[in-house]
């Protein structure tokens, strides 16, 4: 009788454990991953888009949110491709080779150029928050979609602002030579020129440049009332600073590029009156963009915010409901149920991509910055 209760505690540790560890091998491990850049001058950004994936899988984990019937662990695996069109195509085969589901990023669309090739190829579905260039979606790879109206929409939209409210007659256009600043550009002069404005100069730069003394010296010379420029904060702040140091007041316009508040921070007070041009409407003027908002700085702090964060929590999010209308969490399996989504996002209450993995109904808000701050002054639909 000594070893009768011995052996009942034995049986019922077993009896207990077992469907414990059932239930954990049950549980299957989902891996979204994230490639922006994390390090040099773009880092800003880049982890306000890591700020947004990791909200929304921290959600997905709140709500038990489950695929074929079984328990998830959502998880994100980040990784640096520092901006830089090498690094990314590096990126992009780490996260397929370790069996990422899927794919949130990349930021610039120099970087998404090459690394969307690997995507395709290995099929998966890669959503990026960001990336402007239309040619990206025109190269026809099933795996693609953007989650941000295109750069046809923005260099457009900030010329015809530049003409109908403005009333510029005279520009000059910078562009860094990367695929989104001198496609955004090409756009805007395309435009412009279609308007009855006149180009006056078209400079060149590099998306490393720090020193912008000749061209600001031959753009003064032409006395432009804009200066529309192709490329991102990192230039684009320190290139007006130069431009005030030598008395220039023409008004400084970019795309989504310059629309962080990290420009301001670089820039300081020579930044306002810029005008730029971003993907989507403001956060304020959404159905669950306040709330969403308020979620975020409590998480990271009210400085941490700067603009595709949104974005990229719509993206993970569509991912993961293409995998739960899908019952599974393999890249060919649940492709077309991303295709054929219908999201309510923050970012846009009806989510839905074209057959080139646009979004069907964009819209473009363009911004002034006042003291410092970026203002909201028109929100247009993109026809």
């Amino acid at each position: 009788m000594r070893n009768a209760f011995p052996f009942a505690l034995l049986s019922l540790v077993l009896s207990t454990a077992v469907p414990a560890v059932a239930a954990q091998a049950a549980e299957q491990r989902v891996v979204i991953g994230v490639a922006v850049p994390l390090s040099g001058p773009l880092a800003a950004s880049g982890q306000d888009a890591v700020n947004g994936v990791h909200m929304a899988l921290q959600q997905l984990n709140a709500e038990h949110a489950r695929i074929g019937g079984r328990a998830v662990d959502w998880t994100m695996d980040a990784e640096d491709d520092q901006g830089l069109p090498d690094q990314a195509t590096l990126v992009a085969q780490k996260l397929v080779d370790e069996g990422a589901s899927g794919v949130i990023g990349h930021q610039t669309s120099g970087c998404t150029f090459p690394a969307a090739r690997i995507y395709a190829a290995a099929g998966v579905p890669q959503i990026t928050p960001s990336s402007t260039a239309p040619k990206i979606a025109e190269q026809g790879y099933k795996t693609f979609f953007r989650m941000i109206a295109n750069d046809n929409a923005l260099g457009a939209g900030l010329a015809e602002y530049a003409h109908a409210t403005l009333h510029v007659r005279r520009v000059a256009v910078v562009d860094d030579r990367t695929a989104y600043g001198q496609g955004l550009a090409d756009v805007f002069v395309a435009t412009a020129k279609k308007l009855g404005m006149d180009v006056v100069d078209r400079e060149y730069t590099d998306d490393k440049a720090t020193d912008f003394s000749a061209i600001v010296t031959r753009i003064k010379a032409v006395r432009p009332q804009v200066v529309f420029y192709g490329g991102m904060y990192s230039q684009a702040a320190p290139m007006l600073r130069q431009m005030r140091r030598i008395g220039m007041t023409a008004r400084l316009l970019g795309g989504d590029g310059i629309c962080a508040p990290v420009m301001a921070k670089l820039a300081g007070g020579a930044v306002d009156g810029t005008l730029c041009a971003q993907g989507g409407a403001p956060l304020d003027e959404l159905p669950k963009g306040k709330a969403w908002k308020a979620r975020y700085d409590a998480e990271f702090g009210a400085g941490a915010f700067q603009l595709y964060s949104p974005n990229a929590y719509d993206a993970t999010m569509v991912l993961a409901h293409a995998m739960m209308k899908a019952g599974s969490s393999d890249p060919k399996v649940y492709l077309p149920y991303v295709r054929h989504i219908d999201y309510d996002g923050v970012t846009d209450p009806d989510i839905r991509f074209t057959a080139t993995g646009e979004l069907v109904d964009p819209s473009i808000t363009l911004s002034k910055f006042e003291h410092g701050t970026k203002v909201p002054v028109a929100v247009e639909r993109v026809e």
